[in-house]
């Protein structure tokens, strides 16, 4: 059963921002005992109470939390510590989830992590959450080291430099089948590490048999759950934390390698670095250090006037293979 039923103490000015929104949005306004603030919305009840405890219920409060308060009352996401009817999130479990899957440059990062009671109450201090509202990749970084001194053996993370990355996609020809083989893989070694953990959490990237196949082909038994949004699970949060600051690692020793700034994501400023690397290092340089099935790839060499043959050279930077710690 999806939890229906959420609990935040909220800040003096927090509450502010919250009769705020209230007063300006399509809320219908409730009287509750004990409750300084009371309003129903889309499919979810909102009660503050006079001790500044704040209870979202109904079926539409995960969405109200996600999309409301947290970006505008909060100002971080904190879902997933304060339900209150899914004891599962503090069960033990492993989360897992990547990093680097849309970034022209770069590794693919896939991380496994472990939670308890007693971790989820250190990822709370630690203020852990989805990496994606995490818009400081120094604060990223740290928080992924952070976690790392936590977790000791209690996490596996799987980079997947660029070259290693176009060799497993040449054999796979699909992104989700490589992810669905970096998930089980990452399962298994965490799994080396803690064999009682009874269940595996990832986010839903694509056909649930598909990461069952690949742990049934590496050996491995778990009961493995996917879902949309799982960042809100305390284990993949911490998880996607993990795999981004391997992410942003990887990236930032690429481009010392290369002496090119390489760029996250596949905007334009993608293309004029990969244009720096082919220019100053030859055209079989981009195959260490970019995706070359992403078409920024075909963009680039098109607009130096070559071929996709150019690429087939010899490494032009130490040959890379799949890291794991």
């Amino acid at each position: 059963m999806n939890p229906s039923s959420f609990v935040f103490p909220l800040t003096e000015a927090a509450r502010g921002k919250l009769a705020a929104v209230l007063d300006a949005g399509n809320y219908r306004r409730r009287t509750v005992p004990h409750a300084a603030l009371a309003a129903e919305g889309r499919d979810c009840q909102i009660t503050l109470y006079n001790s500044g405890k704040l209870v979202v219920q109904g079926r539409g409060a995960a969405e109200w939390i996600e999309f409301v308060l947290e970006p505008e009352i909060i100002g971080q996401a904190r879902l997933g510590y304060e339900k209150v009817v899914d004891p599962q999130l503090t069960s033990a479990h492993m989360g897992i989830d990547e990093s680097g899957k849309g970034d022209f440059f770069g590794p693919l990062v896939i991380a496994a992590a472990y939670v308890d009671e007693e971790l989820a109450t250190e990822f709370q201090r630690l203020k852990v959450r989805d990496s994606k509202t995490i818009t400081s990749d120094r604060v990223a970084e740290q928080m992924g080291a952070d976690l790392r001194r936590l977790l000791g053996s209690r996490c596996s993370v799987i980079a997947i430099g660029p070259s290693a990355y176009n060799r497993l996609y040449a054999g796979f020809q699909n992104v989700n089948r490589l992810l669905a083989w970096g998930h089980a893989r990452a399962i298994k070694n965490l799994l080396e590490v803690i064999p009682a953990c009874p269940r595996a959490l990832s986010d839903q990237f694509g056909p649930k048999h598909r990461i069952e196949s690949a742990l049934k082909a590496q050996g491995v038994t778990i009961k493995l759950e996917q879902r949309h949004k799982a960042e809100s699970d305390p284990a993949v949060a911490a998880a996607s934390v993990l795999a981004r600051a391997g992410f942003l690692r990887g990236l930032r020793e690429l481009g010392a390698k290369t002496g090119v700034e390489l760029p996250k994501g596949a905007s334009d400023r993608v293309q004029v670095a990969a244009r720096l690397v082919i220019q100053q290092r030859g055209p079989a340089a981009l195959g260490e250090v970019a995706k070359l099935h992403f078409k920024t790839t075909e963009a680039v060499l098109a607009s130096l006037g070559l071929a996709r043959g150019a690429l087939a050279g010899g490494p032009a930077v130490a040959e890379e293979t799949v890291e794991e710690a």
